[in-house]
Protein backbone atom coordinates (compact mmCIF):
# COMPACT_ATOMS: atom_id res chain seq x y z
CA UNK A 1 0.00 0.00 0.00
CA UNK A 2 1.56 3.66 -0.99
CA UNK A 3 1.93 5.72 1.62
CA UNK A 4 -0.10 8.76 1.96
CA UNK A 5 1.58 12.05 2.60
CA UNK A 6 -0.22 15.37 3.75
CA UNK A 7 -0.28 18.73 4.11
CA UNK A 8 1.67 20.68 6.80
CA UNK A 9 -0.01 23.76 8.29
CA UNK A 10 0.50 25.42 11.14
CA UNK A 11 2.56 23.41 12.47
CA UNK A 12 0.43 19.84 11.92
CA UNK A 13 0.35 17.55 8.93
CA UNK A 14 -3.29 17.90 7.60
CA UNK A 15 -6.04 15.83 4.76
CA UNK A 16 -6.59 17.90 1.88
CA UNK A 17 -10.48 19.52 2.36
CA UNK A 18 -11.42 17.76 -0.83
CA UNK A 19 -9.69 14.17 0.43
CA UNK A 20 -7.91 13.74 -3.42
CA UNK A 21 -4.37 12.19 -3.87
CA UNK A 22 -2.15 12.09 -6.53
CA UNK A 23 0.43 9.16 -7.22
CA UNK A 24 4.00 10.37 -7.82
CA UNK A 25 6.37 7.67 -9.63
CA UNK A 26 9.96 7.56 -10.24
CA UNK A 27 10.65 8.64 -13.90
CA UNK A 28 12.98 6.21 -14.23
CA UNK A 29 10.92 2.85 -13.36
CA UNK A 30 7.34 4.47 -13.60
CA UNK A 31 6.23 1.17 -11.40
CA UNK A 32 8.16 2.16 -8.43
CA UNK A 33 4.70 4.35 -6.87
CA UNK A 34 6.64 6.74 -4.30
CA UNK A 35 3.72 7.66 -2.44
CA UNK A 36 0.38 9.33 -2.64
CA UNK A 37 0.10 13.22 -2.20
CA UNK A 38 -2.93 15.41 -1.50
CA UNK A 39 -4.66 17.63 -4.17
CA UNK A 40 -5.29 20.70 -2.83
CA UNK A 41 -7.77 22.74 -3.51
CA UNK A 42 -8.39 26.62 -2.66
CA UNK A 43 -9.52 26.20 0.71
CA UNK A 44 -6.46 24.76 1.45
CA UNK A 45 -4.25 27.29 0.54
CA UNK A 46 -6.64 29.81 2.33
CA UNK A 47 -6.12 27.59 5.41
CA UNK A 48 -2.07 27.44 5.33
CA UNK A 49 -2.13 31.39 4.39
CA UNK A 50 -4.23 32.08 7.64
CA UNK A 51 -2.12 29.89 9.69
CA UNK A 52 1.12 31.84 8.33
CA UNK A 53 -0.71 35.10 8.44
CA UNK A 54 -1.53 34.68 12.06
CA UNK A 55 2.63 33.31 12.66
CA UNK A 56 3.68 36.68 10.98
CA UNK A 57 4.08 39.10 14.04
CA UNK A 58 5.52 36.84 16.76
CA UNK A 59 8.05 35.44 14.02
CA UNK A 60 8.78 39.23 13.07
CA UNK A 61 9.38 40.28 16.22
CA UNK A 62 11.55 37.17 16.74
CA UNK A 63 15.25 38.74 17.33
CA UNK A 64 17.33 37.62 13.32
CA UNK A 65 20.10 36.46 15.70
CA UNK A 66 17.43 34.01 16.80
CA UNK A 67 16.05 33.38 13.15
CA UNK A 68 19.41 32.74 12.04
CA UNK A 69 19.93 29.97 15.12
CA UNK A 70 17.21 28.36 13.82
CA UNK A 71 18.81 28.20 10.20
CA UNK A 72 21.80 27.09 11.45
CA UNK A 73 20.36 23.88 13.06
CA UNK A 74 18.02 23.34 9.87
CA UNK A 75 20.83 23.23 8.16
CA UNK A 76 22.59 20.29 10.45
CA UNK A 77 19.19 18.40 10.08
CA UNK A 78 19.95 18.47 6.35
CA UNK A 79 23.34 17.28 6.68
CA UNK A 80 22.60 14.09 8.80
CA UNK A 81 19.91 13.78 6.48
CA UNK A 82 21.34 14.12 2.88
CA UNK A 83 21.31 11.07 1.50
CA UNK A 84 17.78 10.15 2.27
CA UNK A 85 16.72 13.30 0.51
CA UNK A 86 19.49 12.64 -2.05
CA UNK A 87 18.43 9.32 -2.66
CA UNK A 88 14.46 10.07 -2.68
CA UNK A 89 14.89 13.17 -5.09
CA UNK A 90 16.42 10.93 -7.63
CA UNK A 91 13.57 8.25 -7.18
CA UNK A 92 11.07 10.94 -7.88
CA UNK A 93 12.92 13.19 -10.28
CA UNK A 94 15.66 10.91 -12.02
CA UNK A 95 19.13 12.87 -11.97
CA UNK A 96 21.76 10.66 -10.63
CA UNK A 97 22.66 10.44 -6.96
CA UNK A 98 25.90 12.64 -7.24
CA UNK A 99 23.36 15.52 -8.42
CA UNK A 100 20.81 14.85 -6.20
CA UNK A 101 23.65 15.11 -3.32
CA UNK A 102 24.78 18.28 -4.64
CA UNK A 103 20.96 19.68 -4.61
CA UNK A 104 20.75 18.96 -1.05
CA UNK A 105 24.29 20.41 -0.24
CA UNK A 106 23.17 23.97 -2.06
CA UNK A 107 20.42 23.75 0.43
CA UNK A 108 22.95 22.82 3.45
CA UNK A 109 25.21 25.65 2.31
CA UNK A 110 21.70 28.20 1.70
CA UNK A 111 21.27 27.49 5.33
CA UNK A 112 24.09 28.28 6.48
CA UNK A 113 24.70 31.08 4.57
CA UNK A 114 21.09 32.84 5.69
CA UNK A 115 21.82 31.67 9.09
CA UNK A 116 24.75 34.26 9.28
CA UNK A 117 22.47 37.24 7.97
CA UNK A 118 20.92 36.89 11.12
CA UNK A 119 23.48 38.92 12.53
CA UNK A 120 23.95 41.04 9.41
CA UNK A 121 20.76 42.17 7.74
CA UNK A 122 22.38 45.86 7.05
CA UNK A 123 20.85 49.20 6.32
CA UNK A 124 23.19 52.35 5.83
CA UNK A 125 23.52 55.50 7.77
CA UNK A 126 24.31 58.63 6.33
CA UNK A 127 25.01 62.01 6.46
CA UNK A 128 21.74 64.43 6.88
CA UNK A 129 21.56 68.17 5.36
CA UNK A 130 20.37 69.48 9.09
CA UNK A 131 21.73 70.11 12.48
CA UNK A 132 21.31 67.47 15.07
CA UNK A 133 19.79 65.31 13.02
CA UNK A 134 20.17 61.71 11.93
CA UNK A 135 19.57 59.28 8.94
CA UNK A 136 19.71 55.11 8.64
CA UNK A 137 17.59 52.96 6.73
CA UNK A 138 16.58 49.46 7.88
CA UNK A 139 15.15 46.01 6.13
CA UNK A 140 11.84 45.27 7.22
CA UNK A 141 9.52 41.89 6.38
CA UNK A 142 7.33 41.98 3.96
CA UNK A 143 4.48 39.66 5.10
CA UNK A 144 3.49 36.22 3.94
CA UNK A 145 5.87 35.45 0.88
CA UNK A 146 3.73 32.38 -1.70
CA UNK A 147 6.96 30.32 -2.70
CA UNK A 148 6.05 27.96 -5.96
CA UNK A 149 9.13 26.00 -7.16
CA UNK A 150 10.53 23.80 -9.98
CA UNK A 151 10.83 20.49 -9.73
CA UNK A 152 14.37 20.12 -11.31
CA UNK A 153 16.09 21.61 -8.44
CA UNK A 154 13.08 20.06 -5.61
CA UNK A 155 15.73 21.02 -2.51
CA UNK A 156 18.58 23.93 -3.68
CA UNK A 157 15.58 26.35 -5.31
CA UNK A 158 12.75 25.94 -2.55
CA UNK A 159 15.65 26.54 -0.13
CA UNK A 160 17.01 29.69 -1.80
CA UNK A 161 13.63 31.31 -1.54
CA UNK A 162 12.06 29.92 1.82
CA UNK A 163 15.72 30.92 3.75
CA UNK A 164 16.07 34.54 2.74
CA UNK A 165 12.12 34.95 3.24
CA UNK A 166 12.55 33.51 6.89
CA UNK A 167 15.53 34.92 7.97
CA UNK A 168 14.23 38.95 7.26
CA UNK A 169 11.25 37.63 9.21
CA UNK A 170 8.51 36.93 6.74
CA UNK A 171 6.38 33.55 7.38
CA UNK A 172 6.03 31.53 3.57
CA UNK A 173 3.27 29.22 1.98
CA UNK A 174 5.42 26.33 -0.20
CA UNK A 175 4.14 25.02 -3.54
CA UNK A 176 6.31 22.25 -5.01
CA UNK A 177 6.25 20.91 -8.06
CA UNK A 178 4.13 17.98 -8.83
CA UNK A 179 6.46 16.41 -10.02
CA UNK A 180 8.85 16.57 -6.82
CA UNK A 181 6.36 16.85 -3.56
CA UNK A 182 8.48 13.98 -1.27
CA UNK A 183 11.34 16.29 -1.27
CA UNK A 184 9.54 19.23 0.04
CA UNK A 185 8.02 16.82 2.71
CA UNK A 186 11.72 15.69 3.48
CA UNK A 187 12.49 20.02 3.79
CA UNK A 188 9.81 20.89 5.72
CA UNK A 189 10.29 17.76 8.06
CA UNK A 190 13.49 19.14 8.59
CA UNK A 191 12.15 22.75 9.24
CA UNK A 192 9.80 21.47 11.85
CA UNK A 193 12.62 19.63 14.00
CA UNK A 194 14.60 22.50 14.17
CA UNK A 195 12.47 24.24 15.56
CA UNK A 196 10.77 26.77 13.54
CA UNK A 197 6.92 27.35 14.87
CA UNK A 198 3.74 26.37 13.85
CA UNK A 199 2.30 28.60 11.10
CA UNK A 200 5.91 30.17 10.08
CA UNK A 201 6.67 27.12 7.24
CA UNK A 202 2.96 25.74 5.64
CA UNK A 203 3.40 23.07 2.67
CA UNK A 204 0.45 22.66 0.51
CA UNK A 205 0.68 19.89 -2.12
CA UNK A 206 -1.04 20.31 -5.56
CA UNK A 207 -1.76 21.77 -9.34
CA UNK A 208 -0.87 25.59 -10.91
CA UNK A 209 -4.32 25.73 -11.08
CA UNK A 210 -5.85 24.47 -7.64
CA UNK A 211 -3.33 25.73 -5.61
CA UNK A 212 -0.56 27.90 -7.77
CA UNK A 213 -3.35 30.41 -9.08
CA UNK A 214 -5.04 31.04 -5.52
CA UNK A 215 -1.72 31.22 -3.83
CA UNK A 216 -1.06 34.12 -6.41
CA UNK A 217 -4.36 35.57 -6.44
CA UNK A 218 -4.53 35.14 -2.51
CA UNK A 219 -5.07 38.81 -0.89
CA UNK A 220 -2.98 37.99 2.47
CA UNK A 221 0.05 36.62 0.18
CA UNK A 222 1.82 39.69 0.29
CA UNK A 223 4.68 38.87 -2.34
CA UNK A 224 4.88 35.68 -4.67
CA UNK A 225 8.79 33.76 -5.69
CA UNK A 226 8.15 31.66 -8.92
CA UNK A 227 10.94 29.59 -10.73
CA UNK A 228 9.13 28.17 -13.79
CA UNK A 229 8.76 28.80 -17.66
CA UNK A 230 8.83 32.44 -18.83
CA UNK A 231 5.05 31.48 -20.11
CA UNK A 232 3.55 31.00 -16.68
CA UNK A 233 6.18 33.79 -15.05
CA UNK A 234 4.03 36.01 -17.77
CA UNK A 235 0.44 34.69 -16.48
CA UNK A 236 1.38 35.19 -12.53
CA UNK A 237 2.89 38.61 -13.15
CA UNK A 238 -0.10 39.62 -14.59
CA UNK A 239 -2.23 38.36 -11.71
CA UNK A 240 0.34 39.59 -9.54
CA UNK A 241 -0.07 43.41 -11.19
CA UNK A 242 -4.12 43.74 -10.54
CA UNK A 243 -3.01 43.47 -6.66
CA UNK A 244 0.29 45.53 -7.01
CA UNK A 245 1.66 42.63 -5.37
CA UNK A 246 5.49 41.77 -4.88
CA UNK A 247 7.02 39.36 -7.82
CA UNK A 248 10.12 37.58 -8.27
CA UNK A 249 10.30 35.73 -11.20
CA UNK A 250 13.32 33.16 -11.88
CA UNK A 251 12.40 32.09 -15.73
CA UNK A 252 13.57 30.65 -18.74
CA UNK A 253 17.38 30.40 -20.67
CA UNK A 254 18.69 29.47 -23.99
CA UNK A 255 22.01 29.35 -22.74
CA UNK A 256 25.42 28.86 -25.12
CA UNK A 257 28.92 28.12 -24.71
CA UNK A 258 31.34 29.49 -26.45
CA UNK A 259 34.80 27.84 -27.53
CA UNK A 260 37.56 29.70 -29.51
CA UNK A 261 40.57 28.09 -31.16
CA UNK A 262 43.30 29.32 -28.66
CA UNK A 263 41.16 27.24 -25.85
CA UNK A 264 42.17 24.02 -23.98
CA UNK A 265 39.63 21.98 -26.51
CA UNK A 266 39.71 18.89 -23.55
CA UNK A 267 38.54 21.17 -20.73
CA UNK A 268 35.48 22.94 -23.01
CA UNK A 269 34.59 18.93 -24.59
CA UNK A 270 34.27 18.18 -20.39
CA UNK A 271 32.45 21.23 -19.87
CA UNK A 272 29.67 21.17 -22.98
CA UNK A 273 29.37 17.71 -21.90
CA UNK A 274 28.40 18.67 -18.68
CA UNK A 275 26.53 21.59 -19.00
CA UNK A 276 24.39 20.31 -22.10
CA UNK A 277 23.71 16.50 -20.87
CA UNK A 278 24.05 17.12 -16.80
CA UNK A 279 20.35 16.53 -15.12
CA UNK A 280 19.58 15.35 -18.93
CA UNK A 281 19.78 18.83 -19.77
CA UNK A 282 16.70 19.68 -17.38
CA UNK A 283 18.27 23.18 -15.81
CA UNK A 284 17.48 26.42 -16.64
CA UNK A 285 20.81 26.99 -17.14
CA UNK A 286 21.67 24.15 -19.12
CA UNK A 287 23.90 24.59 -22.22
CA UNK A 288 21.27 24.40 -25.10
CA UNK A 289 23.88 26.00 -27.70
CA UNK A 290 27.54 25.31 -28.45
CA UNK A 291 29.27 28.40 -30.50
CA UNK A 292 32.14 26.91 -32.03
CA UNK A 293 35.01 29.18 -33.51
CA UNK A 294 35.14 28.10 -37.35
CA UNK A 295 39.05 26.83 -37.08
CA UNK A 296 38.57 24.46 -34.45
CA UNK A 297 34.62 23.33 -35.50
CA UNK A 298 34.95 20.13 -37.33
CA UNK A 299 37.70 18.64 -35.34
CA UNK A 300 35.86 19.54 -31.74
CA UNK A 301 32.29 18.88 -33.45
CA UNK A 302 33.62 15.04 -33.63
CA UNK A 303 35.42 14.66 -30.55
CA UNK A 304 31.98 15.58 -29.24
CA UNK A 305 30.12 13.49 -30.78
CA UNK A 306 32.28 10.45 -29.89
CA UNK A 307 32.08 10.76 -26.25
CA UNK A 308 28.39 11.94 -26.03
CA UNK A 309 27.56 8.83 -27.92
CA UNK A 310 29.29 6.79 -24.89
CA UNK A 311 27.64 8.82 -22.07
CA UNK A 312 26.27 5.66 -19.69
CA UNK A 313 21.79 6.20 -19.28
CA UNK A 314 20.26 4.50 -16.98
CA UNK A 315 18.68 4.54 -12.99
CA UNK A 316 19.89 7.45 -11.28
CA UNK A 317 20.46 5.59 -8.44
CA UNK A 318 23.55 3.36 -9.95
CA UNK A 319 26.56 5.17 -8.92
CA UNK A 320 28.28 4.62 -12.45
CA UNK A 321 25.26 6.07 -14.26
CA UNK A 322 26.33 9.29 -15.86
CA UNK A 323 22.50 10.37 -17.01
CA UNK A 324 18.91 9.93 -16.00
CA UNK A 325 15.57 10.38 -17.44
CA UNK A 326 13.14 13.10 -18.54
CA UNK A 327 11.02 14.03 -15.56
CA UNK A 328 7.47 12.59 -17.14
CA UNK A 329 6.13 11.14 -20.48
CA UNK A 330 5.06 14.72 -21.30
CA UNK A 331 8.55 16.41 -21.16
CA UNK A 332 9.70 13.38 -23.46
CA UNK A 333 6.97 14.51 -25.97
CA UNK A 334 8.55 17.72 -25.70
CA UNK A 335 11.63 16.38 -26.63
CA UNK A 336 10.59 14.51 -29.40
CA UNK A 337 9.08 17.19 -31.19
CA UNK A 338 11.87 19.39 -31.41
CA UNK A 339 14.44 16.57 -32.66
CA UNK A 340 11.39 16.38 -35.33
CA UNK A 341 11.56 20.33 -35.64
CA UNK A 342 15.37 20.09 -35.43
CA UNK A 343 15.55 17.66 -38.46
CA UNK A 344 13.60 19.98 -40.46
CA UNK A 345 16.64 22.77 -39.53
CA UNK A 346 19.76 21.41 -39.22
CA UNK A 347 21.89 17.79 -39.68
CA UNK A 348 21.46 15.60 -36.81
CA UNK A 349 24.68 14.32 -35.78
CA UNK A 350 24.02 12.22 -32.27
CA UNK A 351 20.94 10.67 -30.72
CA UNK A 352 17.63 11.92 -31.59
CA UNK A 353 15.60 8.58 -30.23
CA UNK A 354 13.48 7.92 -27.11
CA UNK A 355 14.96 4.66 -25.21
CA UNK A 356 12.43 2.44 -24.68
CA UNK A 357 13.42 -1.12 -24.72
CA UNK A 358 15.23 -2.76 -22.15
CA UNK A 359 16.45 -1.94 -19.86
CA UNK A 360 14.72 1.36 -20.61
CA UNK A 361 11.14 -0.15 -20.98
CA UNK A 362 9.22 1.98 -18.38
CA UNK A 363 10.91 5.08 -17.76
CA UNK A 364 11.34 8.27 -19.85
CA UNK A 365 14.93 8.22 -21.46
CA UNK A 366 16.43 9.86 -24.03
CA UNK A 367 18.96 9.91 -26.07
CA UNK A 368 21.75 12.86 -25.68
CA UNK A 369 20.87 14.52 -29.37
CA UNK A 370 23.07 17.05 -30.79
CA UNK A 371 22.51 19.30 -34.80
CA UNK A 372 25.16 20.91 -36.55
CA UNK A 373 24.91 23.31 -38.95
CA UNK A 374 21.84 25.43 -36.68
CA UNK A 375 21.38 28.98 -38.08
CA UNK A 376 21.09 31.50 -35.01
CA UNK A 377 17.44 32.13 -36.12
CA UNK A 378 16.32 28.29 -36.69
CA UNK A 379 14.03 27.32 -33.49
CA UNK A 380 16.62 24.96 -31.75
CA UNK A 381 18.40 28.10 -31.20
CA UNK A 382 15.91 30.37 -29.96
CA UNK A 383 13.21 28.03 -28.50
CA UNK A 384 13.72 26.49 -24.37
CA UNK A 385 13.86 22.65 -24.47
CA UNK A 386 15.27 21.65 -21.39
CA UNK A 387 16.12 18.14 -22.29
CA UNK A 388 19.28 16.50 -23.45
CA UNK A 389 19.49 18.56 -26.99
CA UNK A 390 22.76 20.61 -28.09
CA UNK A 391 22.49 23.26 -31.17
CA UNK A 392 25.69 23.76 -32.64
CA UNK A 393 26.26 27.06 -34.32
CA UNK A 394 29.53 28.65 -36.49
CA UNK A 395 31.23 31.77 -35.92
CA UNK A 396 34.37 33.56 -37.37
CA UNK A 397 35.30 35.19 -34.68
CA UNK A 398 34.51 36.66 -31.59
CA UNK A 399 32.35 39.85 -32.10
CA UNK A 400 30.46 36.72 -34.13
CA UNK A 401 30.20 34.83 -31.34
CA UNK A 402 29.16 36.97 -29.06
CA UNK A 403 26.40 38.68 -31.81
CA UNK A 404 25.00 34.65 -32.05
CA UNK A 405 24.95 34.36 -28.02
CA UNK A 406 22.78 37.60 -27.45
CA UNK A 407 20.85 37.03 -30.03
CA UNK A 408 17.76 35.45 -28.39
CA UNK A 409 15.28 36.24 -25.78
CA UNK A 410 16.80 34.95 -22.71
CA UNK A 411 19.80 35.95 -20.68
CA UNK A 412 20.25 33.78 -17.81
CA UNK A 413 23.74 31.68 -18.13
CA UNK A 414 26.72 31.84 -20.35
CA UNK A 415 30.24 30.62 -20.84
CA UNK A 416 33.72 31.50 -22.99
CA UNK A 417 36.42 29.16 -22.97
CA UNK A 418 39.49 30.64 -24.29
CA UNK A 419 43.14 31.77 -22.94
CA UNK A 420 42.81 35.12 -24.65
CA UNK A 421 42.32 37.69 -21.36
CA UNK A 422 41.62 40.23 -23.47
CA UNK A 423 38.41 38.39 -25.35
CA UNK A 424 38.00 37.07 -21.84
CA UNK A 425 36.89 40.39 -20.20
CA UNK A 426 35.10 41.33 -23.63
CA UNK A 427 33.35 38.70 -23.59
CA UNK A 428 32.68 39.32 -19.82
CA UNK A 429 31.38 42.98 -20.48
CA UNK A 430 29.81 42.42 -23.87
CA UNK A 431 27.51 38.92 -22.93
CA UNK A 432 23.87 40.19 -22.22
CA UNK A 433 23.40 37.67 -19.27
CA UNK A 434 23.01 37.33 -15.17
CA UNK A 435 25.96 34.65 -15.12
CA UNK A 436 29.20 34.65 -17.48
CA UNK A 437 31.71 31.34 -16.71
CA UNK A 438 34.91 31.77 -18.32
CA UNK A 439 37.05 28.33 -18.80
CA UNK A 440 33.61 26.52 -17.45
CA UNK A 441 30.32 25.44 -18.01
CA UNK A 442 26.84 27.43 -17.89
CA UNK A 443 25.76 25.33 -15.01
CA UNK A 444 27.31 25.43 -11.44
CA UNK A 445 26.07 28.23 -9.39
CA UNK A 446 27.20 28.98 -5.62
CA UNK A 447 24.97 30.73 -2.90
CA UNK A 448 27.17 33.68 -2.28
CA UNK A 449 26.66 35.12 -5.36
CA UNK A 450 23.68 36.63 -7.12
CA UNK A 451 21.33 33.82 -9.45
CA UNK A 452 19.66 35.39 -12.26
CA UNK A 453 19.31 36.28 -15.62
CA UNK A 454 18.18 39.38 -17.97
CA UNK A 455 15.29 39.69 -20.71
CA UNK A 456 12.88 36.96 -20.60
CA UNK A 457 14.63 35.14 -17.63
CA UNK A 458 13.04 36.95 -15.30
CA UNK A 459 11.69 40.20 -13.63
CA UNK A 460 15.48 41.75 -12.64
CA UNK A 461 15.22 40.15 -9.20
CA UNK A 462 18.13 38.01 -7.95
CA UNK A 463 18.03 34.79 -6.03
CA UNK A 464 21.18 34.03 -3.59
CA UNK A 465 23.71 36.14 -1.71
CA UNK A 466 22.89 38.93 -0.28
CA UNK A 467 21.36 40.18 -3.25
CA UNK A 468 18.27 38.07 -2.64
CA UNK A 469 17.46 40.18 0.65
CA UNK A 470 16.23 42.91 -1.68
CA UNK A 471 12.91 40.84 -2.57
CA UNK A 472 12.37 39.30 0.94
CA UNK A 473 12.60 42.87 2.89
CA UNK A 474 11.40 46.51 2.45
CA UNK A 475 13.74 49.33 3.11
CA UNK A 476 12.27 52.18 5.64
CA UNK A 477 14.37 55.02 5.59
CA UNK A 478 14.53 56.64 9.24
CA UNK A 479 15.50 60.31 10.02
CA UNK A 480 15.89 61.32 13.64
CA UNK A 481 15.70 64.93 14.87
CA UNK A 482 16.91 65.87 17.78
CA UNK A 483 16.89 69.59 17.33
CA UNK A 484 14.37 70.26 19.55
CA UNK A 485 12.86 72.51 16.76
CA UNK A 486 10.96 71.83 13.66
CA UNK A 487 13.27 71.86 10.99
CA UNK A 488 12.32 72.01 7.08
CA UNK A 489 14.34 69.98 4.77
CA UNK A 490 15.74 71.49 2.10
CA UNK A 491 14.10 75.04 2.72
CA UNK A 492 15.85 75.25 6.10
CA UNK A 493 19.00 73.96 4.57
CA UNK A 494 21.94 75.86 5.47
CA UNK A 495 23.99 77.53 1.89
Amino acid sequence: MAERYLNYINGEWVQPEGGEFFENRNPADTNDLIGLFPKSSPADVDRAVKAAHDAFDAWRLTPAPKRGEMLYRLGQVLMARKEECARLMTREMGKIIKETRGDVQEGIDTAFYAAGEGRRLFGDTCPVELPNKFGMSIRQPVGVCGLITPWNFPMAIATWKMFPALICGNTVVLKPASDTPASAVKLVEAVAEAGVPAGVVNLVHGTGSGVGTPMVEHPLIRLISFTGSSAAGKDIAARCGVQLKRLSLELGGKNAQIVMADADLDLALEGVLWGAFGTTGQRCTATSRLILHKPIKDKFLKLLVERARKIRIGNGLDEKTEMGPLVNEGQRETVMKYVEIGKKEAKLVCGGNALTESPYRGGWFFEPTIFAEVAPGARLAQEEIFGPVLSVLEASDLDEAIRILNDTRYGLSSSIYTRDINGAFRAIRDIEAGITYVNGPTIGAEVQLPFGGVKDTGNGHREASHTVLDTFSEWKSIYVDYSGKLQKAQIDAVE
